[in-house]
């Protein structure tokens, strides 16, 4: 009895026996292949989102270097920015697995939280700065005059609207790291892209599984871009009250 019920899971059901149904049933259905994806998305969407909350902890610090009234403290943080700009993502991945914690067993999950915080702090540090940037000088002038101190017209004044300015790039910052996260394969995480290609492996099909990735990964991005306009009109609808 259980051998028929093996040879029968191993076939495809009725009506599926050929064409893009037989590819889609061997591909994600068959084995249960399709959770593989799953599992691959949701550590997709935590290196994405763990990277994004180390790049605001540190983005907002160089910010706040780069607008400081010391050099020294201005220099470090424009050269950090320009070094992490400048280096391509993979190569900056490659290094932090390879050089910076070459450890045998060091947690590779570990090490892309770290090398994503660390790019993404780069340019969140500038959308954070470009936002303080663009409050009113008349609006630290303003709480001055009505006797707040220098660090309450900034905690107070400036930086709400400062971070109302800025949380619509944040959003795309995460868009940008979400789909930069496809390249965590190349050190042997199974995020969603590897997954994809353990797939392909498997059933020597690359349309359905590296489709199904793609298509994925859009769906995520089309959400998250719907939910930045909605953010954005509610951001303006506030401005005008």
């Amino acid at each position: 009895m259980t051998g028929v019920l093996v040879s029968l899971s191993a076939a495809p059901p009725p009506g599926w026996e050929e064409g893009l149904l037989r590819d889609i049933w061997i591909n994600l259905i068959h084995a249960d292949r399709y959770m593989m994806l799953i599992r691959g998305l949701g550590l997709t969407v935590q290196i994405a989102a763990v990277g994004v909350l180390i790049g605001i902890i540190l983005g907002f610090i160089l910010a706040m270097m780069r607008l400081s009234r010391f050099a020294v403290l201005r220099s470090i943080a424009r050269v950090y920015v320009s070094v992490i700009r400048g280096i391509p993502m993979l190569v900056k991945l490659l290094i932090w697995t390879f050089v910076i914690f070459a450890s045998p067993g060091f947690p590779k999950l570990i090490i892309c939280f770290v090398a994503f915080g660390v790019n993404s702090g780069a340019y969140v540090s500038e959308i954070f700065r470009a936002g303080i940037l663009s409050v009113d000088r008349g609006q630290t002038e303003a709480g001055r005059s009505v006797g707040l101190s220098s660090s309450k017209t900034m905690r107070l004044i400036v930086f709400p609207q400062a971070f109302k300015n800025a949380l619509p790039p944040l959003v795309n910052e995460f868009i940008i790291l979400f789909k930069d996260t496809s390249i965590v394969g190349f050190i042997g995480v199974q995020d969603m892209t590897r997954m994809a290609n353990v797939i392909l492996t498997r059933t020597f099909n690359a349309f359905v599984p590296l489709i199904t990735a793609a298509l994925l990964y859009l769906v995520i991005v089309i959400i998250l871009t719907w939910l930045m306009g909605k953010l954005e009109r509610r951001l303006r609808l506030s401005d005008k009250r």
